[in-house]
C-alpha cells in the first residue's frame, strides 16, 4: 500500500477528504477564493472543503503549508500553470472568509 498522493490530471489543489477534518484554516489562508466549506453531515464538525474556483488557484501553497493533518495538496509548478491573482479572485475570498468561510450559494462573481 503505497502512502504517496498522486496528483489528479490537471487540477492545480485536491483534498485528501479522510485526512480533513474541516478546520478551515486553509480557506482562510487562501488569497484567490479558490476554497470554501461546505455543508457535509457525515463529517465530525458538519462540514467539508470544496475547491470551488481552481481555475483561480495561484499556486501559492498556502493552504497546503498551513494545514495541520497534511490533507490538502497542490500540483508542482513544473506540470501545472497557475493564475494570475486577481481582483475578482481577491473580492470572492473576501465574501467566503465574511460569511463563516463559506461560499455564498447566490454568489454571481464581483461584477
Amino acid at each position: 500500500m503505497s502512502s504517496i498522493m498522486n496528483a489528479p490530471a490537471n487540477t492545480p489543489v485536491w483534498v485528501d477528504t479522510q485526512r480533513c477534518k474541516a478546520c478551515d484554516i486553509c480557506v482562510d489562508a487562501c488569497p484567490a477564493g479558490v476554497l470554501s466549506m461546505k455543508a457535509e453531515a457525515s463529517s465530525t464538525l458538519g462540514a467539508m472543503i470544496s475547491i470551488v474556483a481552481p481555475e483561480s488557484c495561484i499556486g501559492c501553497n498556502e493552504c497546503e503549508l498551513t494545514c495541520p493533518d497534511f490533507a490538502i495538496y497542490v500540483a508542482d509548478k513544473k506540470e501545472y500553470k497557475f493564475a494570475k491573482l486577481t481582483d475578482d479572485a481577491k473580492v470572492r475570498q473576501e465574501v467566503i472568509a465574511n460569511n463563516k468561510y463559506r461560499l455564498p450559494e447566490d454568489y454571481k462573481g464581483s461584477n
